[in-house]
């Protein structure tokens, strides 16, 4: 019979040895696992090490959840100043510290009609830094808003809603949209004079539809204007339940829709391709791929070629996208470059932020009193240029208007198709000068209105217009009157230039320089009833 072979266990059904009761190794064990936990707890954290080629670079970027939504490299041409100023950075740094500062003003603050301001004056004079904390929260709620209209303008200036970047152009708008959405429900929460009185024209404007519909005699069938106050404020009047529902959009819904809407944002900057950049930015860059040094002779056995061309699965993809066919050659990693770049506008932003919040106090004027109005009550900066069109017509100047532009604005990609060099400021020097014509035409129509208004009233300040139809009056003001001149110099330049660009810049270009006289105008020259005055210190003394 052959003799039988016994099977040595394998590792796994070995069994334990046991230890001594001498024996002390496991507690060294322990103990030194207990040493070795906090890196431990890093690596399995995160999980690259220090990057020390490209590819752990290329690691470090895949690999962790803040980072991922940008690209392994980056253009050069991105990192430079003048190509985004960094002002997409700067915007969500002071989001990110609204939301922090935010959250540590929810501590002590209580949204009632009867603590809010009680609970304001604490966090200024008895918590602790609850001053700066303030003041931060509240100018970076206005920088935001100011970076916001900056960033637009400079997507819009260097073509960066071409294609494929269309759907991204659209979703920058909801985000403007949001932001002021933000920046008008915090408005109300210290709960004074002068913020209680700004909310209850902004909820007078959301009911001013009702001017329309009385117009045409079917309020009492379909009155929009009444269900959207009563929506924004759960009653006819700012109270409690409107300091509750501002309260709740304020600090959760708006906040998550952020969120959402940037990281969307940033996913679709890298999937189109990064930044917008002409196509000088590549100039002098071969179409070889780098190739490696080959390491013997050739397939005819004779001597080195020198260098062998070599693909990777990816080199041998077609597609039409902006990362086909780029050259590694003027691009640098991401990390840890970029982040460099990243960290310096952060620290630069915040940096700011704090100067202001030490330097200047947000403003906090007496406690809320319905029964008595704030004479003027002046919305937000931003909302200035809209109050003044409000000044007018209600319907037209807050709802009307501002639609049409937000609507305009986010058709522009679908409406301008022309193929052109994108990340060139003005699309070149024609731009330019239509640009800087625009701005001038703008600037002396919107002036002369507004000089007109001064000197002479509108048509319900004029004595032959007594019985004009209210139809009328609501759509036939300073702001209809802009918006038509406006889109008449933009058609004009369309067909003179033979350009649906040029007719956008020069459209886009009316709009945001009517809206900086327009808010400049309500801010210095605007006092109690809304009359004209050179200087605050010629307002009338009570």
């Amino acid at each position: 019979m052959p003799e039988t072979q016994t099977s040595q266990p394998s590792p796994s059904e070995k069994k334990p040895v046991a230890r001594h009761i001498g024996d002390d190794g496991a507690m060294r064990d322990f103990g030194r696992n207990l040493m070795d936990t906090p890196r431990s707890f890093r690596d399995s954290m995160i999980r690259h090490g220090k990057p020390t080629s490209d590819r752990a670079r290329s690691q470090t970027v895949f690999t962790n959840f803040f980072l991922h939504v940008l690209p392994v490299r980056t253009h050069l041409h991105s990192i430079k100043l003048t190509t985004t100023f960094g002002l997409g950075v700067a915007t969500l740094v002071l989001f990110i510290i609204l939301c922090v500062t935010g959250v540590l003003l929810m501590v002590y603050y209580k949204p009632s009609v009867d603590q809010a301001y009680a609970s304001m004056l604490d966090i200024i004079h008895v918590v602790p830094t609850g001053r700066l904390i303030r003041n931060v929260h509240r100018w970076s709620a206005h920088a935001m808003v100011f970076c916001v209209i900056l960033h637009m303008a400079r997507a819009f200036y260097t073509s960066a809603y071409k294609p494929p970047r269309q759907f991204n152009w659209v979703i920058g708008m909801a985000l403007f949209a949001v932001t002021l959405g933000l920046s008008f429900t915090g408005y109300l929460l210290p709960w004074d004079q002068l913020a209680f009185w700004a909310v209850t024209i902004g909820a007078n404007i959301a009911q001013s539809p009702q001017e329309l519909t009385d117009a045409i005699g079917i309020t009492q069938y379909f009155d929009p204007g009444r269900m959207q106050k009563e929506l924004l404020l759960g009653a006819h009047y700012v109270g409690q339940e409107a300091l509750i529902r501002f309260y709740v959009l304020h600090v959760m819904v708006l906040p998550i829709v952020t969120s959402i809407l940037i990281a969307v944002h940033m996913w679709r900057i890298r999937k189109d391709g990064g930044f917008a950049r002409p196509s000088a930015a590549d100039m002098g860059v071969s179409d070889a791929t780098p190739s490696m040094p080959a390491t013997g002779g050739d397939s005819r056995g004779g001597e080195s070629t020198g260098l062998l061309k070599t693909y990777g699965l990816m080199g041998l993809m077609k597609g039409k996208t902006p990362a086909v066919n780029l050259e590694l050659r003027n691009t640098i990693m991401t990390w840890p470059n970029v982040m460099y770049v990243i960290g310096a506008v952060a620290m630069v932003t915040t940096l700011a932020m704090l100067l202001l919040g030490v330097l200047a106090d947000a403003p906090l004027s007496e406690m809320a009193n319905p029964a008595v109005p704030e004479n003027p009550a002046k919305a937000p900066w931003y909302f200035l240029g809209l109050q003044e069109l409000v000044s007018y017509s209600a319907f037209m100047g807050g709802v009307g208007i501002p639609a049409i532009v937000l609507l305009g604005l986010m058709l522009v990609p679908y409406l301008d198709r022309e193929r052109e060099d994108v990340g060139v400021w003005f699309s070149g020097r024609e731009g330019r000068r239509i640009a800087v014509i625009s701005a001038i035409f703008a600037t002396i129509a919107t002036v002369g209105m507004l000089a007109f208004t001064v000197r002479f009233g509108w048509l319900r300040n004029w004595e032959a217009t007594a019985r004009v139809p209210q139809i009328v009056i609501t759509v036939l003001n300073p702001g209809t009157i802009f918006v038509a001149l406006f889109a008449a110099w933009s058609v004009l330049v369309v067909r003179r230039k033979q350009s649906t660009r040029m007719g956008a810049i020069a459209l886009f270009t009316c709009f945001l320089v009517s809206f900086a006289i327009l808010t400049y105008f309500a801010t210095v020259h605007r006092g109690p009833n809304w009359d004209f005055f050179w200087s605050q210190s010629d307002w009338p003394v009570h």
